[in-house]
């Protein structure tokens, strides 16, 4: 205990001096890092997650037992600390200003961070998370010491609700914690999470609104995470089952064209693109089906994926294929409003709607489609 307070002691004491020195220019930060007993060398990395994977943004190389990251950061943002031959990984907060790191050879993720109010939370943060794997890890050693299967079972439901517990640990971190703006930096890092929920992301986005106010950068982090709710919002409500989303968009002559007005007995909301080649390799088999049904009350709407300045290559596509339905689009790429508002990421895609605008089937082609249609209208 002693060790532990005499080593932040130092820390805050190497920080104090430091600070003494010229301030930074704006967006700047400058990391100094201390690694007793780390070989020279060695490579240190600040990683950043992106799109799911890691990359690398700065390196260092550690000589006298010491390291220095420095550069320009508009946003503070959670990253990542790797060195060679140390086990773990340090998240920290990434941010303009000057940073101190005393290394922790045994574990990189111990390592304490000051410098910052975010980072001094996050340090806080880190502690209180890691009592729960730890309680896990000692129930692993009870199971192992138990025989009888009322002990076991016990155990067995302990280890479950701390696995839920971990899970869920950011999200109520953040809820309990709304006037941090760490708790601003830890909700960015959870709209990537593929089972977000979306009720408490969004609960703890409005509780933030102070802290998103306060500044630009922080105004920008919040701009992001409520771009990605939209999404996922407009995800949910893509689902079978749900109404579809009404829309209004030009045709390829200038008229304005809304979905619910032009629905039939079953419509196909078709997104697709002249340079599409698995669109138009498509296309024949839907002119089919249209042409079968079209007496029946289909409907189908084109929404075009095109680029700026393609119009002309869109109505000869058209022209091209006897697309002899409705066509929309504003040659903004995946960028079209409808596109972005279906949660458009590849084409062809299409949605299948009944009378009433709800979704009953998504992305059929060739056979499926017209066996689709034709149990709605035969």
């Amino acid at each position: 205990m002693k060790k532990t307070i005499l080593l932040i002691v130092s820390i805050i004491a190497f920080y104090s001096c430091n600070t003494k020195e010229e301030s930074l220019p704006p967006n700047t930060y400058e990391i100094q890092g201390a690694a007793k007993g780390v070989v020279n060398g060695l490579r240190a990395y600040i990683h950043s997650s992106e799109n799911n994977r890691q990359v690398t943004i700065d390196t260092a190389i550690i000589m006298n037992e010491a390291f220095t990251f420095s550069g320009k950061i508009a946003t503070p943002s959670i990253k990542t600390i790797t060195i060679n031959s140390i086990n773990g990984s340090l998240p920290f907060v990434l941010e303009p200003g000057r940073i101190a790191i005393n290394v922790s050879k045994d574990n990189l993720y111990s390592s304490p961070v000051l410098g910052s109010k975010n980072n001094e939370d996050f340090n806080l943060y880190k502690s209180e998370y890691n009592k729960i794997p730890k309680a896990i890890n000692d129930l692993n050693v009870e199971y192992r010491n138990v025989s009888d299967q009322e002990s076991k079972n016990r155990i067995i439901e302990e280890a479950r609700k701390l696995n839920t517990k971990m899970e869920e640990f950011a999200m109520e971190f953040i809820s309990k914690n709304a006037s941090s703006a760490l708790s601003l930096l830890l909700l960015e890092t959870q709209i990537s999470t593929s089972d977000v929920n979306l009720e408490k992301l969004k609960s703890n986005y409005s509780a933030l609104q102070n802290v998103i106010d306060k500044n630009a950068a922080y105004k920008s982090i919040g701009a992001k995470i409520k771009s990605e709710i939209d999404i996922i919002e407009a995800s949910a409500n893509l689902n079978i089952g749900k109404i579809a989303p009404n829309f209004t968009a030009p045709s390829i002559d200038g008229e304005m064209i809304s979905l619910y007005d032009i629905k039939g007995k079953a419509t196909i909301v078709e997104f697709w693109a002249s340079w599409c080649g698995p669109c138009r390799r498509e296309n024949p088999n839907i002119v089919k089906v249209y042409e079968k049904y079209k007496d029946k009350g289909l409907v189908i709407i084109g929404v075009s994926l095109d680029r700026p300045g393609q119009k002309e290559r869109w109505r000869k596509a058209i022209e091209d294929d006897n697309l002899n339905w409705y066509h929309v689009g504003s040659l903004q790429y995946f960028n079209d409003p409808v596109a972005r508002m279906y949660n458009i990421s590849s084409i062809p895609a299409s949605f299948i709607l009944d009378e009433e605008g709800k979704i009953v089937a998504k992305r059929l082609r060739g056979k499926a489609l017209e066996d689709q249609i034709s149990k709605m209208l035969d």
